[in-house]
């Protein structure tokens, strides 16, 4: 069962479409406020739920990263019925996946938002065990609370499966596998005092897509969870500016 305000979201704009993909144990709510803004102007806005999130921790367990990957894919189908075009903004994990779908599918646009690519030491990726022993392995995943957010954001899961971790790995070689593959205007956003996605994250995804048209924004006060924490209203509107280019 989907938790109450987990839901994936329309909101009904204008002929560019815009995907929203949220991060890893994340909830589409998370994107919701800058969902609204984009909305505000002009936009029609889709907030996915990857395959496994928004419910417990058991199920997100049983997924892999190509049932995430393949929610992105539904996503995109869904909205390509309503708009014209669509471009894709992903925030963590979310950010990996909207690089997997321009590499994949016609997209106008792509935003990544604290995509990781170097996982930072401060989590303890090196202690994680080996796939075959972290099957059924759950570690407590704590995050600070957040005010004037969808009430839901504040319940994400409080542990984390180890196995999923290992998924998400994949899918960081995975991206890494096909970023040459990416060649629409790209718009990277990462902050320099960024603890979970390292900042030598953006670097690498600047210089390995084959974009012409890329830049990367520097954020040198906020964390990992850009969409939520204070300031964010300046990232949407650059991010709103961004995709309104060549429209």
């Amino acid at each position: 069962m989907i938790l109450p305000g987990a839901e994936p979201f329309l909101l009904p704009g204008g002929p560019h479409g815009v995907l929203l993909i949220h991060g890893f144990t994340g909830l589409p709510a998370e994107l919701l406020l800058m969902g609204q803004f984009l909305q505000e102007q002009g936009f029609t806005v889709m907030g996915i739920r990857l395959a496994g999130h928004g419910t417990t921790a058991e199920d997100m367990s049983h997924m892999t990263e190509e049932d995430w990957m393949d929610s992105v894919r539904d996503g995109y189908a869904l909205l390509s019925g309503c708009t014209e075009r669509i471009s894709v903004v992903g925030h963590s994990m979310g950010g990996l996946f909207a690089l997997l779908l321009a590499a994949e599918e016609q997209v106008f646009r792509v935003v990544s938002l604290a995509a990781p690519i170097v996982i930072a030491e401060e989590r303890g990726i090196k202690f994680l065990p080996p796939r075959d022993v972290s099957e059924g392995l759950f570690v407590p995943k704590a995050r600070r609370r957040f005010a004037d957010v969808p009430p839901v954001v504040n319940r994400t899961y409080r542990k984390m499966p180890l196995i999923s971790v290992h998924e998400m790995l994949d899918a960081i070689e995975r991206v890494k596998e096909r970023l040459g593959e990416v060649d629409v205007p790209a718009l990277i956003v990462h902050s320099r005092q960024d603890h979970t996605a390292a900042p030598e994250s953006a670097e690498y995804i600047y210089e390995h897509i084959a974009s012409r048209e890329k830049d990367i924004h520097w954020l040198e006060h906020s964390g990992h969870l850009l969409p939520l924490e204070e300031g964010r209203e300046k990232i949407f509107a650059d991010v709103a500016a961004f995709l309104q280019k060549g429209s």
